[in-house]
């Protein structure tokens, strides 16, 4: 009877092993297909002049992305520095200060904001920046990349603070320090490459976000560092160049949609060795 009963637990064993391994391979399928496709599509403007020369005018050939690399990259930069200071502060807060039921309902409103869809804070800025400036403009795209950026990154160090031993705490406060020194100084050390973590992973999510910045920042085909004007952006321009009748164009969006997904593929490998170390100096 326990051989049979051992036999059986073996076979679920290898039942459940065979189906996550095929389940690993099915994602990794899709994720391969997905970078080989934009690769393929878009090798033909995977030259030099993608990162130095600007977007082409409608049927001209040649051209590249730099203008928008630019403006995706001071957007995106600007939405971190917005929204990740708040959220660490909002998640500090939460983790260390918040009880009882006002905790709860912060944490339950950052979790609506995590899950909202970003075209609706795109709306929300248009509303709040482009309608009163009477124009789109690069500030206004940083703003709603930040409202992205700003319940991971709550989220992220609440729960990284929380994870902090609790015995920490008490030994620095035995000591008489304040409690502010103390998160500063040692629950901000122990958490810190957790919340690094969250910040690169709302990076890499902002990346790619093209809904808030079509009510936003709009596009600017030419180089534009004005921050209160248009500013050109990858993931508009792949939209507007994919729409267009134009071959060139086709080349140039597959090719920037490569650079994008290769882009936030580093990011999250990055994310995933910071973790890694972080587990490997606590053991």
């Amino acid at each position: 009877m326990d051989a049979r009963l051992h036999a059986w637990r073996q076979a679920k064993n290898l039942i459940a092993q065979g189906l996550a391994v095929l389940a690993a391979l099915f994602g990794l399928f899709w994720l391969v297909w997905i970078v080989w496709t934009t690769l393929s599509k878009g090798i033909g403007a995977m030259t030099p002049a993608l990162f130095t020369q600007m977007t082409p005018p409608p049927g001209a050939e040649g051209g590249g992305l730099l203008n928008a690399f630019y403006g995706s990259l001071v957007m995106s930069v600007l939405g971190v520095l917005l929204g990740a200071p708040i959220g660490i502060l909002a998640g500090t807060y939460l983790a260390e200060y918040a009880r009882g039921w006002l905790g709860e309902s912060v944490r339950f409103i950052n979790d609506i904001l995590l899950s909202a869809p970003s075209i609706v804070l795109g709306l929300f800025v248009y509303t709040l920046v482009v309608a009163q400036m009477g124009h789109f403009s690069a500030l206004a795209g940083a703003i709603a990349l930040g409202f992205i950026v700003l319940p991971v990154v709550v989220r992220t160090t609440d729960e990284m603070l929380r994870l902090v031993p609790a015995q920490m705490r008490e030994a620095a406060l035995s000591l008489g320090i304040p409690q502010w020194k103390v998160v500063v100084q040692v629950l901000y050390r122990s958490a810190l490459p957790g919340v690094i973590t969250g910040i690169l992973l709302a990076l890499a999510r902002i990346t790619g976000e093209t809904a808030p910045l079509l009510f936003t920042a709009l596009n600017n085909q030419y180089w534009s560092s004005d921050l209160l004007g248009p500013m050109a952006n990858v993931p508009v321009v792949i939209f507007q160049f994919a729409m267009s009748p134009f071959d060139g164009w086709h080349a140039l969006a597959w090719a920037g949609a490569f650079v994008l997904t290769l882009f936030v593929l580093l990011v999250s490998i990055l994310a995933r060795v910071i973790v890694a170390r972080s587990r490997i100096l606590h053991d």
